[in-house]
């Protein structure tokens, strides 16, 4: 696994509309539910993923808004594992929220 250089990042966020760059080594992104509970099945279903990976994203809960913040530790940035995970999250959320 390797870090991403800065033009790689750029490349993968255009391919992930809500995800923002932040602090130059995480994406961020914020899901809003319909409701608490609705988030925090979501939230379930995240950990679950990411412990399959054995790579644990930051999560927040406030009310009904899930924050998810992800980064590679011991690449000290961003891989192409983030990016995945986030587009699978993405995934998650389309299929829960419809």
């Amino acid at each position: 696994m390797e870090r991403l250089s800065d033009e790689q990042i750029e490349i993968e966020l255009e391919n992930l509309a809500n995800w923002k760059l932040v602090d130059e080594k995480w994406i961020r992104r914020r899901y809003k539910f319909k409701d608490y509970l609705n988030g925090v099945e979501f939230v379930r279903k995240v950990a679950e993923y990411a412990e399959g990976k054995s790579h644990h994203p930051n999560i927040a809960i406030d009310y009904k808004v899930v924050t998810l913040k992800i980064s590679s530790w011991e690449m000290r940035g961003l891989t192409d594992l983030d990016f995945e995970m986030a587009q699978h999250f993405d995934e998650l959320y389309e299929e829960q929220e419809q």
